[in-house]
């Protein structure tokens, strides 16, 4: 589930960032599924490279909400002993707010960039029997995944709401983002067996071409460990993300210092599966920890999957 938060999003950066948490290197059995996520967050400071409040943006706020439809499909194939699977995504919706104190508040609303993926998981591990009836089989063990992802930049885009009001639906950039992710399952410890997983985006962009504002290239790691309870799976959720080149403006590193953003985010994540309907429900809250050259961003988001 590839739709972000707010946090280091902007007129500038995009990208799967914070989108994904628990079993994120397992693909599902083969089949087509199904169905959409849910976000709202909002934004009300922005820090600088020192993590302090920027005094010219002390009347920031943002508000945004996204629905995006999906598709994962996962063909009845093996590669190299492992399954492939291709997703892909729509965000659509709206942002409200204003960057500053002179400016009035708007909202827009569009169609946002889509997301698409490719992806190949192996699993090194033994199904286990759930304890519970009705519930899914555990996967203990190891599961790996690596991948490519690409954001398209297709969304509904205005120069002047990006620049002035900070609204974006669309980023108007590309972004081409190789991936990688490890799931472990323990053996049943607090109850069915204690899930750490993790996945590591490398988000590259080509420059704005409505601005000349080229983003410097930023690792995002997105993390969960929780516990399987039956048909439930609980525990904690985050990302850390940041930026190891300078954005650059014109080919010039943007003042004051490059802008390279950081941000890591924790909270937590409820996943329920209802294996008699082929679908899976899962909310995720999360709240900002450490914020430089970028916005302090709490947020939610609910999505569900369904196989057809």
């Amino acid at each position: 589930m590839h739709t972000q938060l707010l946090a280091i999003e902007g007129s500038s950066t995009a990208g799967p960032i914070g989108g994904t948490d628990i079993r994120q290197a397992q693909l599902p059995p083969p089949g087509l599924y199904y169905g959409t996520v849910q976000v709202y967050a909002t934004a009300d400071h922005y820090f600088d490279g020192s993590g302090e409040p920027v005094a010219a943006l002390d009347a920031l706020e943002l508000e945004r909400f996204r629905a995006g439809p999906f598709l994962l499909y996962v063909p009845d194939v093996k590669v190299l002993d492992g399954s492939i699977g291709f997703f892909a995504d729509v965000p659509a919706g709206t942002e409200c707010g204003r960057l500053f104190a002179f400016t009035p508040r708007r909202c827009i609303a569009g169609v946002g960039d889509p997301y698409v993926e490719a992806d190949w998981s192996r699993y090194f591990g033994t199904l286990r029997k759930s304890q519970y009836p009705g519930a899914l089989p555990i996967a203990e063990g190891l599961t790996i995944l690596f991948g490519f992802g690409t954001v398209i930049p297709d969304g509904y885009y205005n120069v002047r709401d990006a620049t002035t009001q900070g609204l974006v639906i669309g980023n108007n950039i590309w972004d081409f983002a190789p991936t990688a992710a490890v799931t472990y399952v323990t053996r049943p410890i607090l109850a069915e067996g204690t899930e750490f997983s993790a996945k590591l985006y490398s988000n590259n962009y080509l420059p704005n071409p409505a601005t000349h504002y080229h983003t410097g290239s930023l690792i995002d790691i997105d993390f969960a460990v929780s516990e399987h309870v039956g048909q439930f799976q609980i525990g904690l959720a985050g990302y850390y993300a940041f930026q190891f080149e300078d954005d650059t403006l014109n080919g010039v590193p943007a003042p004051p210092n490059g802008r390279r953003g950081e941000v890591l985010t924790l909270g937590g994540v409820l996943a329920y599966d209802m294996p008699e309907y082929n679908t899976y429900l899962k909310i995720k809250g999360l709240t900002t920890v450490i914020t430089h050259n970028t916005v302090q961003s709490p947020g939610v988001a609910f999505s569900w999957a369904r196989k057809f």
